[in-house]
């Protein structure tokens, strides 16, 4: 087996591992249809995007409860509410 197919074939089992631990699930398939040749690295984009969004997102609720002897819950209810969102996606 060449180097290719070896790759291939490691992606494959990952992509596989990942479905049956239920970390991924329909809605990355529908994601996965979205990808064409005119936008071949759509998906990773899109997953790019929301680790790094993630990451914000979190440190801004962190930031938002470490502390503060009054914590803003209007803000903090805010944060939560992005995160929410984008984890629905």
């Amino acid at each position: 087996m060449d180097v290719r197919k070896q790759l291939q074939h490691q992606v494959a089992c990952t992509r596989r591992s990942l479905f049956d631990q239920g970390y991924l699930d329909d809605q990355f398939i529908q994601l996965e249809h979205l990808q064409d040749e005119a936008n071949p690295n759509f998906v990773e984009e899109v997953v790019r995007l929301f680790y790094s969004d993630s990451v914000r997102l979190i440190q801004n609720i962190e930031q938002a409860m470490i502390n503060k002897p009054n914590v803003d819950f209007g803000k903090l209810d805010a944060f939560m509410h992005q995160f929410k969102g984008s984890s629905s996606r």
